[in-house]
Order: structure tokens, then sequence, then C-alpha cells
């Protein structure tokens, strides 16, 4: 274990090769995917910034690591990560959830932003998935198949993240009972939302493209500044992004619900209805488990498949 540090070796000593185990965040997406199965031993990842390149722009983290302390440290430097913030939200749980950020259309989503992973396995071994640059990848990239595993096939103590600029000015308007796609010509937007009614667009970039695009969209209607997204509902739904454009009409049973125009994701009041998998991808995911896992103790109860 000569090029693992002291940290994660003592994270892999305590996951160890045993009993049943999970690694524990902060919590935020804890019941995506089902419940952790009773008696199973709760870790914790651990936290630092080990390594941080700003011009090569990669920054190594331990996974344990708020995501909002990380930005906050790479903010320094003009830079950020695709991760999403959340209260508490650690870089392991945004990467095990896989979960991009509502900025996804500007920023990507969040499996393109790892490029290195270390992660214990499940007999408690360290093992390494990934290389320093895209360039240098070679084979299966095994570190995306790790993202919104849900810790399932090895529990990460360690990532290798691309970086990205923050933008000179970021600006959230709101087009009052505008259509879905009211925003489709804005080159500077890194999100739209609609609720059915109202959209709103995240306008991120240099100050004098984000004007033209202000431009745009006062000629559509009524556009006012707001101080950030609405409130989004606790439920994810998965979709085609022509299906979330048009989600109201077709999905009244979901109650209140903001839809990420242009990426297929829906923010809903209520669950998606649980659908069935294919054989084919149930086979798939049971081999990988098997491979990676084969006495079932990295978080046992929780499933990938039962995410929306």
């Amino acid at each position: 274990m000569a090029d693992f540090d002291e940290a994660l070796s003592s994270f892999a000593a305590e996951v160890g090769s045993q009993d049943p185990v999970c690694v524990r965040g902060g919590g935020t997406r804890w019941g995506l995917g089902g419940t952790v199965a009773p008696g199973t031993r709760e870790v914790a990842a651990p936290e630092g910034i080990v390594a941080f390149e700003p011009a090569e722009m990669t920054v190594r983290v331990r996974a344990g690591t708020p995501v909002t302390e990380l930005h906050a440290e790479l903010a320094g430097a003009g830079q950020r990560t695709a991760l999403p913030e959340r209260p508490g939200g650690t870089v392991g749980g945004a990467l095990m959830a896989g979960e991009s950020s509502i900025a996804r259309l500007g920023l990507g989503p969040v499996r393109d932003a790892l490029l290195q992973v270390r992660y214990v396995c499940a007999d408690g071994r360290i093992a390494s998935g990934g290389a320093g640059t895209v360039k240098n990848v070679s084979g299966f990239d095994l570190c995306r198949l790790l993202v919104g595993s849900l810790g399932t096939l090895g529990l990460v103590g360690e990532a290798l993240l691309r970086t990205v600029p923050v933008p000179e000015v970021e600006r959230w308007v709101r087009l009052a009972g505008a259509a879905a796609d009211s925003a489709r010509s804005c080159h500077t937007a890194a999100s739209v939302l609609w609720d059915g009614t109202d959209v709103w667009a995240l306008l991120s970039g240099y100050g004098v493209d984000v004007d033209e695009d202000l431009g745009v969209l006062a000629s559509v209607g009524s556009c006012e500044d707001v101080g950030g997204p609405p409130d989004l509902p606790f439920h994810r739904w998965s979709c085609t992004p022509a299906q979330a454009a048009s989600f109201g009409a077709q999905n009244g049973a979901a109650g209140r619900f903001v839809a990420e125009i242009g990426v297929g994701v829906v923010h809903a009041s209520e669950p998606q209805p649980a659908r069935p998998v294919e054989p084919g991808v149930a086979e798939l995911n049971r081999r990988f488990k098997e491979r990676f896992d084969p006495t079932g103790r990295l978080n046992p109860g929780r499933d990938p498949l039962r995410k929306p």
C-alpha cells in the first residue's frame, strides 16, 4: 500500500473484510435505492483535500469531504466541480448517488467530473480505477462504473475530480407564464427549470453573453431577477427530455413538480411509480455485483436499479 496515504489505509482497515458494512456521509440521499439492512456496520470516509492543481484543473479529495467545503477552497482559484451542493452532502455521497447538479446543462453530468477513484473492495483491499488525465485512460473505465452504484460495488475513499472555471456572471431569472422551451435559444443557460407555469433559467458565463441572453428572454415575456431556483420537491423522476417538457399534462399524479428542461429529470412531490427492469439490465447488474461483492457485504439492502 505504498501508494496510499495513512488516511486511506486506515479507512480500509476500518472497513475490514468480514461483516456487512456501509459508508454514511451527510445522509442527504440516504434512502435512495432502499434501506440498508439491519445490523449493517456504518463507517465514515476520510475527509480533506489531498492535492489541488489549479493549472491542471484537477483536485484530489477524500470522499468524506463536504462538497461545499471543497468548493469554498477551489473558489480561491476561481474554480469548482460539477458535483451538486446539498447541505451536509459529501463528495463520496454525490458520486455514489450519481445525481448531477441542476446546472447540468452547463457543468455536465457528475460522472464526467470523475477522473480517478481509490476505493475499498469487498475483501478489504484498496483498488484504483481511472487515471490522472482522460488521455491516459485505457481499457474499461472502472471509475465511471462506481458512479451511481450506491456503494454496492466498492466504498470510495478518495477521488480525483476535474474542475471547471467559476463563471464571470451567474444570474437566476424567472419568466412568468412562459412555455417550457422559452429559453432554448439562450447560449449561457446552465439550467432551465419549469413547473408547468413559470420558467427559471440560470444564465452563466461572460457578462456580455449573459446580457445578450437577457435581451432574448426579455423579448419572450416578463423576465425578472430572482435569488435562485424554486424549491425542488424531494422525489426525482427519470424520463426523456421530451417527456419532461410536457410533464404536467401527462403526469398529474406526480403532484407539484419542477422539470429540468433539456435533461430529462423531474423533481416531484410524489415518488415515481416502479418500472420493470429489462431482464438483460438486471442480469448485467447481477454479474457486476457478484464479481465485485460476492458475499453481498457492501451496503446490503440498497439497489441502484431501484433508483428512479
